[in-house]
């Protein structure tokens, strides 16, 4: 059936609108769905509600005070007295419109239909299944707030609130997806972040033309990205409301999706997915060299496997002080064929760990190093070297802040070594160069991927690198076009 979305009028026929309701919300075919009649001040009313998500004490509340009304006192001015006297109640609205009434209340809100009123009123008092706020187990710190973002959009919203009291703050409400009308909110700083941006974000989300957004976040990001081809991440995850309350001081425009513990960060440049919230816990001597250490182990995540395979099979490139980089039994099983097995039983050996109960974990992890290890070794599939110079690549993966960019180094890491074994030093250097072009020509919305290195600031460079006194980073960076950089 084909999904309704024209207007339909209430009128002031209580079992038109009533039957209409009904049908569209399938409360004789859902269990769910309730539909509540009663008569309070000798009129009919139905409550209309999803079981689940409405807050029984504030509904039989509200009716208690419905039942003790006259009908002298609905008389004239009914639908007024009920807003603004009858019905004591914060989030309270009308409408005109059925199939506003229909899509509000599979969202939550309860709809109360009224004898005699061509206008539905709506009581948003609704509550969601939801876990509390707790660390996120991808952005662990040793010092700073333990709570972290969860599945419902409202809480996602009073927890960044909560960090920014600022006048400025705007939380415009969006719902994308012609069934799922999925709730989405766009949050910014009215006087700092770029108008431009935040209203070129809002075309794109509104763009969206799908039935629902079943992965959340993750859809948004496809639909607004249209990059399926490149695996490297143009907007960057956390699931930390202090994280994000940076970011929205410097400028930044942050989308939250219900049913997401995950806020998207817009736009971001591949230095964003190498900061982490850590750094920033620690003097600024401390966190400098915790990002370059961090630094470090990316680029090693990259580069060390290519250019150790290059090393292995041509000795003469290394000074007499380096042979022991190379391999002295290269085995049985060709180098190139021994990286490509060993990243695969790596990412399944991922992959098995999310999906096996904590009660086996460690059982699956003796597994592990008994395969990949020892066994592998001693039946000659792999060789030391492989396996030592894989777990210095793997470690560095592990320890880049975002989940996203890792995958997408582990992927052109793979591409690297191909082109290393296919022309050599030719290769790598081709490998690398053709890296460096696509991300120089990759934009996050209008901000160029690699800035501050292409096109190269100085000053934005020396602030990615080196983690900078709290009082310079009131500096906002100017490639978000802040409407006042230094407010």
């Amino acid at each position: 059936m084909a999904y309704e979305v024209e207007k339909k009028i209430v009128t002031k026929d209580f079992q038109e609108n009533t039957s209409y309701l009904n049908e569209r919300l399938g409360v004789k075919k859902s269990f769910d769905v309730i539909q509540l009649d009663v008569e309070y001040a000798g009129r009919k009313m139905a409550l209309f509600m999803v079981d689940g998500f409405v807050k029984d004490d504030i509904l039989h509340y509200l009716m208690r005070y419905l039942s003790e009304l006259t009908p002298e006192q609905l008389e004239e001015n009914t639908l007024e007295k009920l807003l603004k006297t009858y019905i004591p109640y914060v989030e309270i609205e009308k409408t005109d419109d059925l199939n506003t009434v229909v899509g509000t209340v599979l969202a939550g809100p309860t709809a109360l239909v009224i004898e005699g009123i061509d206008q539905v009123i709506l009581i948003d008092a609704r509550t969601y299944p939801v876990r509390g706020p707790q660390e996120p187990d991808m952005e662990k710190v040793v010092r700073g707030s333990r709570d972290g973002y969860v599945e419902t959009i409202v809480f996602n919203t009073a927890l960044t609130r909560r960090r920014i009291r600022d006048r400025s703050l705007r939380m415009e409400y969006l719902q994308i997806g012609r069934r799922s009308k999925t709730d989405v909110v766009v949050c910014y700083l009215e006087d700092i972040a770029d108008m431009e941006h935040v209203e070129d974000l809002k075309k794109s989300l509104l763009a969206i033309d799908t039935d629902g957004l079943p992965m959340g976040e993750k859809t948004v990001e496809e639909f607004i990205s249209g990059r399926h081809l490149n695996p490297y991440p143009v907007v960057r995850y956390t699931e930390r409301p202090d994280t994000a309350a940076a970011h929205i001081y410097e400028g930044h425009v942050i989308v939250f999706v219900d049913g997401s513990p995950s806020a998207l960060i817009t736009p971001t440049t591949f230095w964003h997915h190498l900061q982490h919230a850590e750094e920033y816990r620690n003097k600024p001597i401390v966190g400098a060299y915790l990002r370059m250490v961090r630094f470090i182990a990316v680029w090693a995540s990259i580069f060390i496997l290519p250019l150790w395979y290059l090393f292995a099979n041509n000795p003469g490139l290394l000074p007499p002080g380096m042979k022991f980089v190379g391999i002295e039994d290269p085995g049985q099983v060709p180098l190139l064929l021994q990286f490509l097995l060993i990243e695969v039983g790596i990412d399944i050996l991922r992959m098995a760990a999310i999906h096996t109960p904590s009660s086996l974990a460690t059982a699956l992890g003796l597994v592990a190093a008994l395969m990949v290890g020892q066994v592998a070794v001693e039946v000659g599939l792999l060789t030391n070297e492989v396996i030592l110079y894989l777990a210095i690549a793997a470690i560095g993966t592990f320890a880049t802040p975002s989940y996203e960019l890792s995958l997408a180094n582990r992927i052109y890491r793979i591409v690297l070594l191909l082109f290393t074994a296919w022309l050599g030093v030719i290769g790598l250097v081709a490998g690398i160069t053709g890296w460096i072009i696509m991300l120089a020509r990759m934009k996050s919305f209008n901000v160029p991927y690699l800035y501050p290195f292409i096109p190269f600031n100085a000053r934005a460079l020396r602030d990615v690198l080196f983690r900078s006194p709290m009082p310079l980073k009131n500096r906002r960076p100017t490639f978000l076009h802040p409407q006042d950089p230094d407010r």
